[in-house]
């Protein structure tokens, strides 16, 4: 099960974490796997390579974290981009709770 978490601080989305496979398929087949990816890894593409922040980022197998000091997540576009992700990977998973979770935390 892919488990997907977005941080929010003071209402601002400050970062967001993907952790695990969603075992939906073989690994190289797993579609939705798949499609979770690309919407994590256009974050790290739009945040730390088009927009050159300074935020934390880990990416493994089977996992990748993003977590922005409040300074750089209240940039307009910054929670634009996070929302965009946010609602993309609810509607990915709309009918998926098999295989993905997702949940908003306060921190």
């Amino acid at each position: 099960m892919t488990k997907i978490t977005f941080y929010k601080k003071d209402n601002l989305i400050i970062g967001f974490e993907v952790k695990g496979h969603t075992g939906k398929d073989d690994y190289g087949e797993d579609l939705l796997c798949c499609q979770l990816s690309t919407v994590a890894q256009l974050a790290v593409v739009g945040l730390f390579e088009i927009e050159k922040l300074k935020g934390f980022k880990e990416i493994s197998d089977g996992f990748l974290k993003i977590m922005l000091e409040p300074k750089e997540a209240e940039q307009e576009k910054v929670q634009y981009l996070f929302n965009t992700c946010l609602q993309s990977f609810k509607s990915i998973i709309i009918d998926e709770e098999k295989y993905a979770k997702l949940e908003v935390k306060n921190v």
